[in-house]
C-alpha cells in the first residue's frame, strides 16, 4: 500500500504562518521516523511526499529525507511555473528520479491567477518532462480549476484533498456539480485525503466524509482514485490510524481489486513510483 499524500517539515513559525495557534497540534518538526511504525503496523509499504514549502529548496529538502528514507517512493515539488528559463529548471530537476511532478499551491490564489495564460503554459510543458501536476484548491475555486483545466487536456493530474469540499457544513451542492465536470476529464485523478481539515476537526461524523466520498466514487470512480492521508495536518483531528481506518471501512463495499487500485496501484502507474 501507497500513502499518496505526506508532507514533511521542520517547523518555521514564519515560513509556515500557515500552521496557526489553533493547528498547535502541528506546530512541531515532523520526519519520515515519525510514520515509520505506524506504517508498519498498517503494512504501508511507502509514501509520496508533497511540498509543503513553495521554494526549489523544498524540493532539495524533500530529496535528502528520500536518500535517507526508503519509504519515500515519490516526491511532489515545487517549481515557478511562470519563470522564462522554467524548461532549464524543469530539466536540471529531471536528474533526479524521485521527483515525479509539481504543485502550487492554488488554493492560496486568485482565479486570475489560475487562469494566468503564463501559469496555464508552464503546466502545460510537464507533460513533455513526463511530469505529474497536483491541483490544490478549495470548493469554490472548481470552477477556475475546470477552466484551467480544459486548456491542458492531455497532462496527468490529480484533484487533492477531493477539491476541499464544505465538510463541516455540508453544503456540497455546487462541489458535487464541478466534482462532475472535472471528473468528465479522463487524465483527472483524486486523492480521498485531507477531508478532516474541511470538518468540525473535533466532532465530525462518519457520514459527513461518507456523503463526499460518495460523490467521488461515483464520479471517478476506483481506477482514478489514491489513498492519501494528508499526514501530519490531519492530526489537527484524529490519529493516523483513525483516518485510514475510516477510508478502509467505506473501500469495504468494492472488490480486492478495486481495493488494491485505490490503496496503491493507482499511485504507482500515476507516479511511476
Amino acid at each position: 500500500m501507497i500513502d499518496a499524500h505526506v508532507h514533511f517539515w521542520n517547523f518555521d513559525p514564519v515560513r509556515d504562518n500557515w500552521i496557526t495557534d489553533e493547528m498547535n497540534a502541528i506546530q512541531k518538526d515532523f520526519s519520515p521516523k515519525n510514520l515509520i511504525r505506524t506504517y508498519n503496523d498498517l503494512q504501508i509499504s511507502g509514501c509520496v511526499a508533497v511540498q509543503a514549502n513553495q521554494s526549489e529548496e523544498e524540493n532539495e529538502f524533500l530529496l535528502t529525507l528520500a536518500e535517507q528514507n526508503e519509504m519515500i517512493k515519490g516526491i511532489v515539488g515545487w517549481i515557478d511555473l511562470k519563470n522564462p528559463n522554467l524548461q532549464g529548471r524543469l530539466n536540471y530537476w529531471n536528474n533526479f528520479k524521485k521527483i515525479k511532478g509539481f504543485r502550487h499551491v492554488l488554493q492560496a490564489e486568485t482565479a486570475e491567477f489560475i487562469l494566468n495564460q503564463d501559469f496555464i503554459a508552464g503546466v502545460k510543458q510537464l507533460k513533455d518532462v513526463g511530469y505529474t501536476y497536483d491541483l490544490l484548491c478549495y470548493h469554490n475555486q472548481l470552477d477556475s480549476i475546470i477552466k484551467m483545466v480544459d486548456q491542458i487536456p492531455d497532462q496527468p493530474l490529480v484533484l487533492d484533498h477531493c477539491g476541499k469540499p464544505d465538510v463541516k457544513s455540508q453544503d456540497l451542492k455546487s462541489w458535487t456539480a464541478n466534482i462532475k465536470i472535472l471528473a468528465q476529464n479522463p487524465n483527472v485523478l483524486c486523492k480521498v485525503s485531507g477531508l478532516l481539515a474541511e470538518a468540525d476537526w473535533k466532532n465530525w461524523k462518519e457520514i459527513e466524509i461518507f456523503n463526499c466520498f460518495d460523490v467521488i466514487f461515483e464520479n471517478f470512480g476506483c481506477e482514478r482514485i489514491m489513498y492519501g492521508s494528508d499526514w501530519p495536518v490531519m492530526l489537527i483531528s484524529r490519529p493516523y490510524q483513525d483516518w485510514f481506518n475510516l477510508v478502509w471501512k467505506y473501500a469495504e463495499r468494492f472488490s480486492e481489486t478495486e481495493r488494491k487500485l485505490i490503496f496503491g496501484d493507482n499511485a504507482k502507474t500515476f507516479y511511476k513510483l
